[in-house]
């Protein structure tokens, strides 16, 4: 096939097969915890929130595993600006530990799927797949409030999430922004954003197949915020191809050096997508996309 007839392919998103055992994954997870004895009593407290690529539908089919987040509000994270604390908030210490409900996330995974079933990681419980249903990471969390001001609503709205892993990193998120600013962009570029999104995947995970090492690590929320980053009337080339060269192209020059991607944000406009505190580098990055370029041989 040629390029364009590739692009399209992959730019499609994973069959409807596979979406059921997505979606049926998200129903169990959801089970899981209505049933434990000890979060049912919490459960008007607790939302359960599908987020990533499987909540903003741009999985590809190697990657089709579903991130959920069991997420308590009753209690939650803050940050306070210089010099306040939750005292000048009306604020209190909340009534569990992040430990203690993480635990509890646990033992109602393993309850319900069997111990066998469910590995407890890092940052998150990786539930493993079966016939029936795809692999899920299950992230136990806390509310997570960002104050810009003096008063006790002054905070970023929709509120985050946030986390501690086992080696006691507090991380914080902010899904429902990075869901809505998916779905702005999507409309906004003729419902092209997604179908880059999935295409350039589909890339780093054919060169992994081929051992190209600047597609090793190329993690997905990277690729998916560096598209999000290109202007949007970037998509709309008659064909998918001069879109695709497009979008790499301007990845690849954002990433040239730390002054052009300064101002870069992930999905959900409000984290930077380079802090010294990410997981991955600008250089990463660049190296990915230039791969990425002379992988397809564009000129």
């Amino acid at each position: 096939m040629s390029w364009e007839d590739t692009f399209q392919t992959w730019g499609s998103p994973p069959s409807k097969t596979e979406w059921e055992k997505m979606e049926n994954t998200e129903a169990a997870i959801k089970k899981a915890i209505h049933n434990d004895p000890a979060l049912s009593k919490m459960e008007k407290h607790i939302s359960i929130l599908a987020q990533g690529s499987y909540n903003g539908r741009t999985s590809v089919k190697q990657d089709s595993d579903v991130d959920i987040c069991v997420c308590l509000n009753s209690t939650f994270f803050a940050r306070y600006p210089k010099g306040k604390t939750r005292e000048n908030y009306g604020n209190i210490e909340g009534d569990i530990t992040f430990k203690d409900f993480k635990d509890l996330v646990e033992k109602a995974l393993k309850n319900y799927f069997g111990s066998d079933q469910v590995t407890r990681g890092n940052k998150a419980f990786d539930v493993h797949s079966n016939t029936y249903r795809v692999d899920a990471d299950v992230l136990a969390a806390f509310a997570y409030r960002h104050y810009t001001g003096d008063g006790e609503e002054d905070y970023i709205k929709p509120v985050g999430i946030g986390f501690l892993t086992d080696e006691n990193v507090r991380i914080n998120n902010w899904p429902k922004q990075a869901y809505e600013n998916g779905v702005a962009k999507q409309d906004m570029t003729g419902e092209r954003f997604k179908k880059m999104v999935r295409i350039v995947k589909r890339l780093r995970n054919k060169m992994q197949d081929e051992n190209i090492s600047a597609a090793l690590n190329a993690p997905s929320f990277l690729i998916e915020s560096l598209v999000w980053n290109v202007p949007d009337d970037g998509f709309n080339h008659d064909d998918y191809y001069d879109d695709v060269r497009h979008v790499i192209a301007d990845c690849f020059n954002k990433t040239l050096s730390d002054d052009t991607c300064n101002d870069l944000r992930e999905v959900n406009n409000i984290k930077y997508l380079f802090h010294v505190a990410q997981p991955w580098t600008r250089e990463q990055a660049h190296n990915f996309f230039n791969a990425t370029w002379d992988y397809i041989g564009f000129k």
